[in-house]
């Protein structure tokens, strides 16, 4: 039987995955085997398991931490929201089916035993777990059919440490507030209040946390810094979202980065980190753009993905960022776009299924594609090699790649010729053209070959065209060669004759992350507490 201690903070974004994600590979360097589980995730950033199941990437961030692969079972339940009033809810990493908000919490307490199963299937294999919230527990509206705070600590009898940000402003307010709103028996499990993001000198600090103390009758069980770390992000609160990040702490200075990559942030962007390798890159800034004022002149504008890919295309259309990228494309800014960005850049996207928004739209007519979205997603791990993209990312040719696949709809060629038979090839299904391993269409416009790592099945994917290139694979950027390679021709391509850097190796940049958090966290965290409130239990 594992051990376990849950994390629940008193607000969204206060650092409950990051906290979660510390102990995990505190106790992970202990000797322990580790890990994290939650029970319910409402998140559009996703991944897909090595059996071809989808789950939030919080706990993968944290299994990483936790020096484990990360299993479907740490996250039970994925709500990615398709709308303001319903999601898409997974269960067991597979699709269960789209309903508003009112549908779903009528039913979710009937998910009770897949959440009862994944946990004891993790209470078995492993030695300590930890489990995140979700929110505040105090949300006093929904507190009857909760599954994810206190029902969830309940469920598994696990006691609690409430985490509140003083980043954002009265945190002794939070704290305070969020206990005395629980029922005694749940304001019992709460064994410890971390006090996090803090900046300045915590002797200042110190008079409030003991009236804290007083007041609730719960010990400080640590102030913690506002921790510099890079890690991945939940959703769409993230900071990263915010500003602009800068490769390295010597690029940090320069006034202009060499290379400016511009990132469509979309309503329901999706999948964002697959991006943040680049922040790792000296010389490269990564922003996160919404109107065309933020736009200006980037070497490279990447449309990420999207859990709507027809109603971001007409926001997009609406307040006149498809219109400025059209204008940038033509002057010759490289564009890429991935997944549901991918889907943007063809001719059309139809949805006879009503599987997002229902209709045929026009997209922005960049590749010479249709797009058709189908009721059965994607999910899947695969491998590839880049073919011999032409233009300006022409550097990529023949690099290999590693990432996922996680999408509704098909896309493939409209019109494609080749030249070897002097034929024109029209395509009327998506059996035709690039997904034909055994065509010579295949390497004439299709930017990748890959191999699907779950099915053995061998594909071409993604496409290309003068100075745009689109795929569906996810993490595409994440191996060191192919960031290098993709900044180098950009640099190229501009004139730039510094020689950029390499970047780090990705997976081992994130291990060097999550050693800085653990020592963070250990040097402000009373892990002998936290020790005995793990061992003692709720």
């Amino acid at each position: 039987m594992a051990k376990a201690i849950m994390i629940q903070g008193t607000m969204s974004n206060v650092g409950k995955s990051v906290v979660a994600a510390g102990l995990c590979r505190i106790f992970h360097q202990d000797g322990y085997r580790v890990a994290p589980f939650k029970s319910q995730n409402m998140a559009l950033n996703s991944f897909i398991t090595k059996e071809g199941l989808e789950m939030g990437r919080a706990q993968v961030m944290q299994a990483e931490a936790a020096g484990v692969e990360p299993l479907v079972a740490m996250n039970p339940i994925l709500l990615k929201p398709t709308n303001d009033i319903g999601s898409q809810v997974i269960v067991n990493g597979e699709v269960l089916g789209t309903m508003n908000a009112r549908d779903y919490f009528k039913m979710k307490k009937s998910l009770i035993p897949d959440i009862r199963k994944a946990y004891e299937y993790l209470d078995r294999e492993y030695d300590i777990i930890v489990i995140e919230g979700a929110g505040s527990p105090a949300e006093i509206n929904l507190k009857q059919d909760d599954i994810v705070n206190m029902g969830m600590a309940k469920l598994v009898n696990a006691p609690v440490l409430l985490v509140g940000d003083i980043d954002r402003g009265g945190v002794f307010a939070q704290l305070y507030g969020t206990t005395e709103l629980l029922e005694k028996e749940e304001k019992e499990r709460i064994k410890g209040l971390i006090i996090n993001k803090f900046r300045g000198d915590k002797s200042i600090l110190d008079p409030g946390v003991e009236m804290l103390e007083q007041l609730t009758g719960i010990p400080v069980v640590g102030v913690t810094p506002y921790l510099h770390v890079s890690l991945e992000d939940e959703d769409s609160l993230s900071e990263r979202l915010e500003g602009e990040n800068v490769g390295n702490a010597s690029a940090a200075n320069r006034q202009v980065p060499l290379i400016d990559l511009a990132v469509i942030r979309l309503p329901r962007i999706s999948n964002f980190t697959d991006f943040n390798v680049f922040e790792s890159i000296e010389g490269v800034s990564v922003r996160y753009v919404s109107s065309v004022h933020q736009l200006g002149t980037p070497d490279l504008i990447l449309l990420p993905g999207t859990k709507n890919t027809m109603r971001d295309l007409l926001w997009m259309r609406q307040n006149g960022l498809e219109a400025a990228i059209l204008k940038a494309q033509q002057a010759g800014t490289v564009i890429f776009g991935i997944c549901g960005g991918y889907q943007m850049l063809g001719r059309t996207i139809t949805d006879a299924e009503g599987v997002e928004e229902g209709g045929t739209i026009r997209g922005m007519g960049l590749l010479d594609m249709d797009t058709v979205f189908e009721s059965e997603k994607a999910r899947t791990r695969v491998e590839g090699r880049f073919l011999a993209p032409g233009g300006v990312l022409s550097g990529l040719a023949d690099i290999p790649f590693y990432g996922y696949e996680i999408h509704m709809g098909r896309s493939w060629p409209i019109k494609h010729s080749d030249p070897t038979q002097n034929q024109e090839h029209t395509s009327g299904n998506p059996d035709d053209g690039w997904s034909d391993m055994s065509q010579s269409l295949c390497s004439v416009g299709c930017l990748t070959t890959l191999e699907d790592a779950i099915t053995g099945e061998k594909k071409c994917d993604g496409a290309w065209k003068d100075n745009v290139y689109g795929t569906y694979v996810h993490g595409i950027f994440d191996r060191e060669e192919v960031a290098t390679a993709l900044i180098r021709s950009l640099a190229a391509s501009k004139g730039v004759t510094e020689q950029m850097g390499a970047s780090m190796d990705f997976a081992a940049f994130k291990e060097t992350q999550y050693d800085l958090l653990a020592d963070g966290l250990r040097a402000n965290l009373d892990m002998q507490a936290i020790y005995r409130i793990l061992e003692e239990g709720a």
